[in-house]
Formats: C-alpha cells, structure tokens, sequence
C-alpha cells in the first residue's frame, strides 16, 4: 500500500519521519524519494538492519537505521538527540521475508524449526509449544488467533509432545491436524493458520508492542504531523480504531438516565477519513497479502490527551508467560 501510505503520510515538504518497521524499506524508499525528508527506520529483526545498510549507503545521512522496537519510538528519538517527527508509519506483522524463510519458523507451508521470533531473541515459538499446559495454550489460541477450535487444538498439542517433542512447524502442524483433520479441498485456510498467527502474536508480544507504539507515536508527533497505520488482521485493527476513536474527541456514551452530557476528551488527533483504506485491486490482484491491509491514519493536533491505558482501546487482557 505505498501509494496510500504515501499520500497520508504526506512528506512531500520534508521533515523527519519514523519507520517503525522497515523490513525490506520499502516505504523507507518511498519516503526518501519522495521529498529531501530525513527517515529514522526501525526494526527489531537484526537481519532486517544488517540488509538495510545498502539503502544507509545509497541515502546517506537522510537515513538512521535503528535495531529496536517501534513500541520505544520515543526512547529511541531521546537517544538521536530528537524530540519531535513529522510522520509515523507502522505496518505491522510479520514481513514477507521472514514468511519466505523457512528457517524463522513463521509459515505452516515451509518446514522449518519453530521459532518465530522477529528479533531473534527471548523464547521462541517451540518453548511455548512445550511448556504451557492446555489451558494457556487454549487461551492463547482463541484470544490470539480467534480460532473456536483452541481447546481441542491444545489438547493435541499437550498430547503430541507427550509422545516427542514438538520442535519444527511440521510437527506443529501435524498436531494441530490431530484436532482438525487435514486441509480439505473446500477450506480457504489451512486449519494450523490461526494457530500459528496466535503463537506468532504471544512470543513478539505484538498487541503490546502496537499499543504502546500508538501512545508513543502520539508523543513524539509535532502538530499536524501524521500517524499512519496498517494492520493485517481483526486484533491490530481493533486496536488502531478504538486507539484513534479514543483520541480524536468522542464523547463516551451516554445514558438516558445521566442528567448531563458527559465532555467530550482532548482530541490530540483529527481524521479525515474515519473509514480504513483498502490496497487498490491491482495491488490486491498481485499482492495476495494485501487483500486483508487497512490502513488509518490521523494528523496531530496540538492538544494534550487525557492518560490512557492500552486496555482502554482495545488491547486484550492476557497473561505473559
């Protein structure tokens, strides 16, 4: 969706802008070369960085690379000397190039071990996998992947490592068909792809991640600069509408019985378009991924917003293990 995110970034007078997940760079690229702007980009995948150094080379010092997490944007700003930005994009989720490779352990269709850590560091997929009894796994997987099936499906997991243990994504998918059966010609999905979305979320932590990044973002922006957002799926959107509804003045809802209207927050953001944007068909046509991207965005005002917790838009409440 550069396009998009292109025009409601919009950073064709220049400025500073955030990255905060810069992946292949392809919206870094976009940026620069849309405008003599300056790009801090951020990844917490070290290998995302190292490939990037090509693009550092090519823009010079219009481009910082940062390893980190765009939940720190503001901690990572203080550290370059900055206080306020322009623009924030963030497209979150897992890249396509940690999807293509099949040694991080994302996909169900590569083998692979299971890993599916985005920054290569802390416990992994597999440890999970092996460790939390049936009920976190259960909850887990209705929480994080929206999946009806998460009791049966971690029953099978429980039972699966019993016998060995699970320690490739070919092994978790054949634990998970244990519960689902196999693919069949009728199914749209594979039956392990809420599953693996689920256990991807918990061990990057992601929900939070975009939480606080929002309210970071939110800090850091100068009046009228722009916080553009893409997300890949019900949870991210979720939170990215409830986070902007929260933030842009609306009143809370009422009852008739109250005696008075309730006041309407500080609106640290206006929208001008309330609705999520969708990838273009052509893009949709030649990019399966992103037929399910949205996109919001919002423009800073110079208001300051009343303290607000990531639960109060949206974040689901969940136990870390």
């Amino acid at each position: 969706m550069l396009p998009e995110v292109l025009r409601a970034l919009a950073p064709d007078e220049g400025g500073i802008f955030i990255d905060g997940t810069f992946g292949a760079g392809g919206y870094t690229r976009g940026i620069l070369q849309s405008s003599e702007a300056q790009v801090i980009a951020i990844d917490r995948d070290p290998s995302a960085i190292a490939a990037g150094q090509a693009m550092v080379a090519e823009f010079g010092p219009r481009l910082k690379l940062v390893q980190g997490t765009f939940a720190n944007l503001e901690d990572i700003l203080t550290d370059l000397g900055l206080s306020k930005v322009q623009g924030v994009v963030l497209d979150v989720g897992v890249s396509s190039m940690q999807i293509d490779e099949a040694a991080r352990g994302f996909s169900f269709m590569k083998d692979g071990p299971l890993d599916m850590r985005m920054g290569q560091e802390g416990k992994s997929a597999k440890d999970f996998v092996n460790t939390l009894d049936a009920e976190d796994l259960a909850q887990i997987i209705f929480i994080l992947g929206e999946e009806p099936r998460s009791r049966a499906i971690a029953r099978a997991i429980v039972k699966a490592r019993s016998e060995a243990p699970i320690l490739t994504t070919l092994d978790l998918v054949k634990a998970v068909e244990r519960a689902t059966g196999p693919q069949r010609a009728q199914d749209r999905t594979h039956p392990a792809t809420r599953t693996f979305q689920a256990l991807r979320i918990h061990v990057n932590a992601e929900l939070e991640e975009l939480a606080n990044a929002l309210l970071a973002a939110e800090n850091i922006l100068a009046e009228g600069g722009r916080l553009v957002v893409v997300t890949f799926h019900s949870l991210e959107d979720r939170i990215v509408k409830r986070f902007f509804a929260a933030r842009t003045g609306k009143a809370p809802a009422t009852s008739r019985h109250q005696l008075a209207e309730p006041q309407a927050p500080p609106a640290t953001f206006v929208q001008t378009n309330r609705n999520a944007l969708a990838a273009s068909d052509s893009e949709s046509h030649s990019n399966p991924r992103a037929r399910s991207a949205k996109l919001r965005f919002g423009i800073r005002t110079a208001l300051q917003g009343l303290p607000l917790s990531p639960v109060d838009f949206g974040l689901p409440r969940m136990e870390r293990h």
